[in-house]
């Protein structure tokens, strides 16, 4: 149902690596594009899905790094020999796509499960063609923005997912204290979807790396009383230079904090939220990658309590 998009970086992959059971047990089908070409830590968190049975998708010709990637090497060296039966073999479609890959693909692996990523490409009936009569073609992603509604009527009757970036990425120092997400965990099946998605709390825009943090922000997903989705951006006050980013992080997390002791506040206290707290009460700073993991692991867990107490 919850098809979340994670990109390959080391702390996702090691998100997916340690809560494959919870992954598993909540029914989250998380989609894996790879940006990094040695592929260590993304075949430890590909076995972690399949030895917890959790399925998952692998996408074999990601479009966010600047490495060069070889479909044939991501599936000779993960799809056949780490996958089983809980891999979906991810194909994105965009723009400069040349659909002859899939056309391959699908007659080279008749015994794997497909998931296409539809982000961009102009062409569905090309598309349609190529996948009448698939029976491992399973699912159908959308990229909210990149594939209108005539674009997805397209694919009517089989298992349709929305993606949708609630992230808006803006300078730490800019960013207001809360704004809305989406509201599309609640909303999903009103756009004629079998299921949903996100970015999480790092958005579509991919870097490989980060530039130096004049101000540390914090980013807290909440559901407020209507149960629609808003974030809290916990920001530093000191932000004149790149130096002291973990006196910058205490004062971020002191703001998390005061907001939830406050009476009624609205922040689910997830077990990401309570390894924060184990932070504020030692005054210790992790790094900004762990910060980042955190409160990517929090809206995982939001959500998969949404609907735990649906």
């Amino acid at each position: 149902m919850y098809y979340p998009y994670f990109r390959g970086k080391q702390f996702e992959l090691i998100i997916l690596r340690d809560k494959a059971q919870f992954i598993k047990d909540n029914k989250i089908h998380p989609i894996i594009e790879p940006v990094k070409n040695s592929f260590g830590q993304l075949t430890k968190a590909v076995k972690s899905l399949e030895e917890a049975k959790a399925d998952f998708t692998l996408i074999v010709n990601p479009k966010a790094s600047i490495n060069n990637f070889n479909t044939k090497q991501i599936m000779d060296e993960i799809i056949c020999k780490e996958c089983d039966k809980h891999c979906n073999i991810g194909v994105i479609l965009q723009s400069e796509s040349d659909v002859r890959l899939l056309s391959e693909l699908l007659k080279e692996y008749k015994d794997k499960n497909f998931t296409l990523i539809h982000f961009g490409y102009d062409n569905p009936g090309e598309v349609k063609r190529i996948i009448e009569n698939k029976k491992n073609v399973k699912t159908n992603v959308f990229i909210d923005g990149f594939s209108g509604k005539l674009y997805q009527k397209n694919f009517a009757g089989t298992k349709r997912v929305l993606i949708r970036d609630g992230f808006r990425n803006q300078r730490n120092a800019d960013y207001p204290s809360n704004e809305h997400f989406s509201d599309l965990h609640a909303t999903f099946r009103d756009e004629g979807m079998n299921g949903f998605g996100d970015f999480l709390i790092v958005g579509d825009e991919f870097s490989e790396t980060g530039g130096p943090a004049h101000a540390v922000a914090i980013h807290l997903t909440y559901l407020n009383n209507d149960e629609d989705m808003y974030i809290y951006h916990f920001v530093s006050d000191t932000n004149g230079s790149p130096l002291d980013p973990a006196g910058k992080f205490l004062e971020a997390l002191d703001k998390m904090m005061k907001k939830a002791e406050e009476k009624n506040s609205l922040i689910f206290k997830s077990e990401a939220f309570k390894e924060y707290e184990k932070l504020y009460v030692t005054q210790h700073y992790p790094g900004l990658g762990l910060v980042k993991k955190l409160s990517m692991l929090h809206h995982i867990e939001l959500i998969a309590d949404y609907f735990k107490e649906k």
